[in-house]
């Protein structure tokens, strides 16, 4: 029980982070980048490539997830987009 209340908070606290860069990409990036987005992965090997680019140029799958869940979210990428 000493560990629930740290990981429901942890939790909250990553949704609420979510939200808050999912609003923020929205606002700042808007229809250009859901076309480069849109572009750039029009087909699965094309995402693929550019996935795998990102990832090592920013050298963390966990902050190109990160990035993606935050599109998806702001509705800048669509699900089957991103996956």
């Amino acid at each position: 029980m000493d560990i629930a209340l740290p990981v429901l908070g942890g939790l909250g606290l990553f949704l609420y982070g979510m939200n808050l860069m999912g609003m923020g990409l929205q606002k700042a990036a808007g229809e250009k980048l859901r076309r480069l987005i849109e572009i750039l992965t029009n087909n699965r090997l094309m995402g693929v490539i550019v996935g795998t680019l990102v990832t090592m140029v920013i050298q963390s799958s966990s902050a190109t997830t990160v990035m993606v869940i935050g599109f998806v979210n702001a509705g800048i990428m669509t699900l089957s987009q991103a996956v």
